[in-house]
């Protein structure tokens, strides 16, 4: 309770939501307009926005405050990460690199739920970043990176570690991050509509230990790959 306590006084939220381990969770996506993103700096628009938080899954590690915020525009979808953090554990040096061996939040995102098929995307705290879609046939699945990765494609990110006042938890870690709709393409034509519902999990990884520890919003037995376990995300 006292790294939730510091994390409400240093970054207020209006909203505040999470779940029990057990539960399928559902979350309804508020709809905003476009905004950009600035440097080392967060955007305004998740000051009004709900929060999310991820549950620790492994016994290994500190009890690291882990949350996301998550709203849909006409040219794609945003998420923010906020974490506590104290030091960064990666030896990946450049996008596309292995980087869920080192510090990493991680978004999944399954537009069609009929369909074994979805997007993964790894940011670790250096910016970098790792794109995939995954088919996943019965536990079977590799990632295919994408094809022309450039202009009204390309995700967007902005990652920075922010200096804690609190000395017992040295640095906040936020991403921001901007999915395209064509970055779906083809698992969906066009953007969500109005009542429009995928599947989707938010995940965070940490090394500081030497050990991987996982955090997780829906939570899964093991591998963040369960995606039948998902939860529901709803467009408002």
């Amino acid at each position: 309770m006292k790294f939730l306590t510091s994390l409400l006084s240093l970054f207020p939220f209006p909203w505040i939501s999470g779940q029990l381990f057990g539960q399928s969770p559902t979350i309804n996506i508020p709809f905003s307009v476009d905004f950009p993103f600035k440097e080392e700096s967060i955007s305004s628009v998740w000051k009004e926005l709900p929060v999310y938080s991820l549950q620790k899954l492994d016994d290994d590690g500190r009890e690291a405050v882990t949350q996301f915020q998550i709203t849909y525009s006409d040219k794609g979808i945003y998420v923010h990460f906020y974490g506590d953090e104290w030091k960064v554990t990666t030896t990946a040096k450049a996008d596309f690199e292995d980087l869920f061996k080192g510090d990493v939040y991680e978004v999944f995102f399954q537009p069609d739920a009929s369909k074994p098929m979805y997007l993964e995307y790894e940011i670790n705290a250096n910016n970098h970043e790792l794109v995939l879609l995954i088919p996943n046939y019965g536990g079977k699945f590799l990632g295919w990176t994408p094809w022309k990765y450039e202009g009204e494609r390309k995700i967007i990110k902005n990652t920075w570690l922010a200096k804690n006042p609190n000395p017992a938890i040295p640095y906040s870690w936020h991403a921001e991050i901007f999915f395209p709709y064509q970055i779906f393409n083809p698992l969906i034509q066009g953007k969500p509509e109005k009542g429009s519902t995928w599947k989707g999990n938010f995940y965070r990884l940490d090394y500081d230990t030497g050990k991987m520890v996982k955090w997780a919003w829906s939570p899964i037995a093991k591998s963040f790959h369960e995606y039948a376990k998902y939860g529901v995300l709803v467009f408002e």
